[in-house]
């Protein structure tokens, strides 16, 4: 339609068929008559709209849409944005975000692609071929190559580097294919192996030109470029160059789903005191990892205290070649009998912790969870004492101390437990003190800075009994902490626990084709634990996350770290549009 045709139609008078009579009908009505024409009109409008509106109400749905910001508070600086490296909970929280693997981890702990368009695993499960997604891309828009995860997995195996992952690849061989197909070869089946592939890639044009001894102060750990679900947009430092808060937006050039939320801003606060402050004050909307003892300190108005139990196993592992009241297996019946679990968790934690029972962090499996029917605890304490009696141990009445007699002298219900200078650990062990005394037993209790009970008692394995806590993790691996080959250092066995059928069921767990079979080697595993008893399994604990009431579809079902709440952050939003059912996706 050319410019006169469109003066034409909008200059062409329309008139309505039959105006005229209708004009001329209400030119003849009575002013009452006109009245209650136009009020019958005015209803019939209101009417009809009002039933338009109705339908169209019914067939609308709301469904999430871009926009919103959410303001993060998280305690320390982050020093190394950069999956090699992460140490902090900064540092995490930020790569989590930045940084994408070949495949990504969902909240319900399962894989799927993320940089890979494809993963092939072997049928004997030694080789996984992974073919890189054709639209992956860095924030700066160069694409991920195979060279970029090559580069990545050599800086972490490299040990001038000394990143925390090294450990995971030992054994593995990486080769490149094509400029977009990788393979990594095992030495042996190792199922978890998968969730290596989930670690962020670092950009090789960026990082090639820096040196082992210079990457771990290169300006890119605090500058990140990466491919994950967001971007950095800005920084601010404080007056020592540190940064003090981050602007994250979405980046669109992905292969997977953009996030909703329109902006993550992350502060950063040398305490979890000031961190509670800025919370108070509105500086911050969300926070994370927050103590349980610390909880009634916030003020909850348009927040939520979320929890998931993570998988960490808090004990006291015994030392039985320390303490020869330890060997004898009795007393470590009698030990966890009159363990006051319960109270544990109630008093000192606030109910944000969950009872166990076993190696395994509750929740894992369903056969994990505690028996909600055991017997209360003094009835506990009294079949603890006949257990003693029945063999051998009798009340020294001066001491109020149990003793035993032997062939090799007497000896006394009595050791130390050792533990880190965390408050909560320490009231834990007090509780464990108090209660065991009820039962005859003396037992000390040994504080140590963390670094000093990590260089000087667990690692030569020098205590009677240690009250410590094990990450275990996603997979479920229990091998490192209870296979006999791992009880030297470095491996983790602090209990020194060493029974060959309990090897074979965690050798077949790590080598299972299928999580079913993994599963049945893990109960078969846990009843051999259980009747040697080589240490008293107490609780997991809760991962506390405190949210604002505008973010919404927030899952929290599959925690191994801190930062694993992002896992679902691209379903997250806070900001929503109404549209027509049939336009729903």
């Amino acid at each position: 339609m050319n410019y006169k045709e469109l003066q034409v139609l909008l200059l062409k008078r329309f008139s309505m068929p039959k105006e005229r009579l209708v004009r001329g009908i209400l030119r003849s009505f009575s002013i009452a008559e006109k009245a209650v024409f136009f009020f019958l009109v005015s209803v019939f409008v209101f009417s009809g709209t009002t039933l338009l509106w109705k339908v169209s109400s019914t067939y609308l749905v709301e469904v999430p849409t871009e926009g919103g910001t959410l303001t993060e508070g998280v305690v320390g600086n982050p020093r190394f944005i950069n999956p090699v490296l992460a140490i902090s909970e900064a540092d995490k929280n930020l790569v989590a975000l930045l940084y994408s693997g070949l495949v990504r981890v969902t909240p319900e702990g399962q894989t799927e692609n993320d940089l890979a368009e494809k993963v092939e695993i072997s049928n004997n499960r030694l080789v996984y071929t992974v073919q890189i997604h054709q639209d992956a891309h860095f924030h700066d828009g160069t694409p991920v190559t195979a060279d970029d995860v090559i580069f990545t997995i050599q800086k972490i195996i490299d040990p001038s580097i000394k990143s925390p992952r090294r450990g995971n690849w030992d054994g593995v061989e990486v080769e490149k294919i094509d400029d977009r197909t990788v393979s990594f070869t095992l030495r042996q089946a190792y199922t978890p192996f998968i969730y290596n592939l989930a670690v962020g890639i670092l950009p090789k044009h960026i990082w090639k030109n820096v040196s082992p001894d210079e990457f771990s102060f290169s300006q890119f750990n605090t500058l990140p470029v990466g491919s994950g679900p967001y971007q950095v947009e800005s920084v601010e430092r404080n007056s020592g160059g540190i940064p003090n808060l981050y602007k994250l937006i979405p980046f669109e050039n992905t292969p997977g789903k953009t996030p909703f939320i329109k902006n993550l801003v992350f502060r950063f606060y040398p305490s979890e005191a000031e961190l509670i402050m800025a919370h108070n004050t509105n500086a911050v909307e969300s926070l994370s990892g927050i103590s349980p003892e610390r909880v009634q300190e916030l003020e909850i108005n348009d927040s939520r205290i979320v929890s998931s139990a993570l998988p960490r196993v808090f004990a006291v592992f015994f030392n039985q070649s320390k303490s020869k009241a330890l060997l004898n297996r009795e007393v470590r019946q009698a030990l966890d009998l009159a363990s006051p679990k319960e109270e544990i968790v109630e008093k000192i934690f606030d109910g944000y912790a969950t009872v166990i029972d076993g190696p395994m962090p509750a929740g894992i499996y369903s056969w994990t969870n505690t028996d909600k029917n055991r017997p209360p605890l003094d009835q506990r304490l009294e079949t603890a004492q006949a257990l003693l009696a029945k063999a051998g141990w009798k009340m020294n009445t001066e001491t109020e101390v149990l003793e035993k007699k032997s062939a090799s002298g007497t000896m006394t219900l009595s050791f130390a437990i050792s533990t880190g200078d965390a408050p909560e650990l320490q009231q834990v062990a007090n509780e464990l003190v108090a209660q065991w005394g009820k039962l005859g037993a003396k037992v000390n209790v040994l504080v140590f800075e963390t670094g000093d009970l990590n260089q000087n008692v667990i690692r030569p394995r020098n205590f009677d009994a240690l009250l410590f806590g094990e990450v275990v993790s996603r997979d479920a691996d229990l091998y490192p902490f209870w296979h006999s080959s791992q009880r030297a250092d470095p491996g983790l066995n602090i209990a020194l626990y060493a029974n060959s059928r309990a090897d074979k069921e965690l050798d077949n767990a790590r080598s299972a084709s299928n999580p079913q079979a993994a599963e049945e080697s893990y109960k078969a595993f846990t009843k051999e634990l259980e009747a040697d008893m080589p240490a008293v399994f107490l609780y997991t604990p809760s991962f506390l996350y405190v949210v604002p009431e505008k973010i919404a579809a927030l899952s929290l079902n599959s925690l191994t770290v801190a930062q694993d709440r992002f896992l679902g952050i691209r379903e997250w939003y806070i900001e929503t549009d109404k549209v027509w059912k049939i336009f729903v996706n």
